[in-house]
């Protein structure tokens, strides 16, 4: 991948590529997952040390064969082994679910894939009937045997039992010096269990990602067929090429998603929300009839119903909206509540504020909620508008009803009902002249 950061850690849709194997793994209900790492695999276990899966380390890198041995010694004899790879992230629970039900008490059950370019795959060998007889990986294959185009995915279930004693009879007389886990296919032909293929239903599905180039190819098929899904369901998308789902994301009838929207962790969109071109959303909910203009970023928040919402605005963690609430453009939301129908239109900052109903911020108004040190809070009554420029000094109170005017810096409590300016007079100087550049 030439990176610092291990091939089955790069991020795929916001999650590392094994994330991903892990999770389809789990929504089959197993018994026990296992993930085999080798040496310098830490960091990869140290990333996801949260997932519930069994670490076993494979101490020397002998090949697929003796990665699989590593992990056998705690499965039961009467459980059925699936074998998937940290590196193919896009296979679907309903292909495995296809492969599980071709195993039986003596029948093993093999994920093959059709390929025009096959260059690099070990390929599927059967005899005159059809049968599978071996896989050869392309190291070892003939020139007749380099034409066949049926390939191993590597992906595969067996009874625990018989995969055991496959795995022991393994050898390495092989140009790689390895134990091939394709070689048990050929061991369970000679034992007369049965070989039953499933062709995958695309090349994609199986890709392995061993390059950058093959990461974007994986992103972009992960996000049409994420697309795909969400279209089916009755969300409306510009352009199911250019949306990036990241995450867990709930939704209502009717929500239009625009170009080049990004929706990280979980998000939740109520009925007929819309969302314009550029914008990202990460972990917030938004309620119906909301509109969100291009290229807004909203992190951590919960917009209410009727809402408005830049364009260019930005929402940061612990903020939240009532109904009906207006939220322009160049306006900053952070670790703030405001009320139903209040407004900030323009070029504000609204920083630990509790804004009540009907509020109209002022364009350029700014909630001053930073000494340098420590944050404080600022609470704004209902129906309160501030002028244009003002400055809200934290911690202060505004009362309700209060006006405050344009241009003003107020650093004492505010009563209600009232107006309050709070700015220099204006002074004319008649004499005063402008400096003036020395030629050179």
């Amino acid at each position: 991948m030439r990176s610092d950061l291990p091939k089955v850690l790069q991020p795929l849709a916001g999650r590392p590529i094994l994330q991903h194997v892990i999770a389809t793994a789990r929504s089959l209900a197993p018994a026990a997952t296992y993930v085999v790492y080798g040496h310098g695999g830490s960091r990869v276990r140290d990333a996801l040390q949260g997932e519930p899966v069994r670490w076993v380390l494979q101490p020397e890198r002998l090949g697929t064969g003796h990665a699989l041995m590593q992990a056998m010694p705690d499965i039961p004899d009467d459980h059925t082994v699936l074998v998937l790879y940290g590196d193919v992230p896009l296979i679907s629970r309903s292909t495995l679910v296809q492969l599980l039900a071709l195993t039986g008490p003596k029948r093993l059950a093999l994920l093959t894939v059709h390929l025009d370019d096959p260059t690099g795959y070990g390929r599927i060998i059967r005899r005159g009937r059809g049968q599978i007889r071996r896989i050869v990986e392309q190291n070892d294959a003939s020139k007749q045997e380099l034409r066949v185009r049926e390939c191993n995915t590597g992906v595969l279930a067996a009874p625990a039992r018989l995969l055991r004693k496959w795995l022991k009879a393994l050898r390495n007389d092989n140009s790689q010096r390895e134990y091939y886990l394709t070689d048990v296919i050929a061991l369970a032909v000679k034992d007369k269990a049965e070989v039953r293929p499933l062709s995958a239903g695309s090349a994609i599905e199986v890709l392995g990602v061993n390059d950058k180039e093959q990461l974007a190819l994986a992103e972009a098929a992960y996000r049409y067929r994420t697309a795909r899904e969400l279209m089916i369901a009755g969300v409306t998308i510009a352009d199911p090429g250019r949306l990036d789902v990241r995450g867990e994301f709930t939704f209502g009838a009717d929500v239009f998603l625009d170009v080049n929207v990004v929706l990280e962790g979980s998000v939740k969109l109520g009925n007929r929300v819309r969302v314009g071109p550029g914008s990202v959303i990460r972990n917030s909910e938004i309620g119906d009839d909301t509109e969100v203009f291009p290229h807004c970023v909203i992190d951590s928040a919960v917009i209410g119903a009727r809402c408005n919402i830049g364009p260019f605005a930005r929402f940061r963690p612990s903020s939240t909206l009532g109904d009906g609430v207006h939220i322009g453009n160049f306006v900053e939301v952070k670790n703030s509540r405001m009320g139903n129908d209040s407004k900030a239109n323009h070029l504000s900052y609204v920083g630990d504020a509790h804004v009540g109903a009907r509020v109209n911020i002022g364009a350029g108004t700014i909630v001053a909620n930073y000494d340098g040190a420590n944050k404080h809070r600022t609470v704004i009554g209902d129906d309160v508008h501030t002028g244009s420029n003002s400055v809200l000094v934290a911690p202060i109170t505004v009362g309700a009803g209060a006006t405050i005017g344009a241009g003003s810096t107020v650093t004492k409590e505010v009563p209600p009902a009232k107006l309050t300016v709070a700015r220099a007079r204006q002074v004319t100087i008649a004499e005063w002249q402008r400096p003036t550049k020395t030629k050179k």
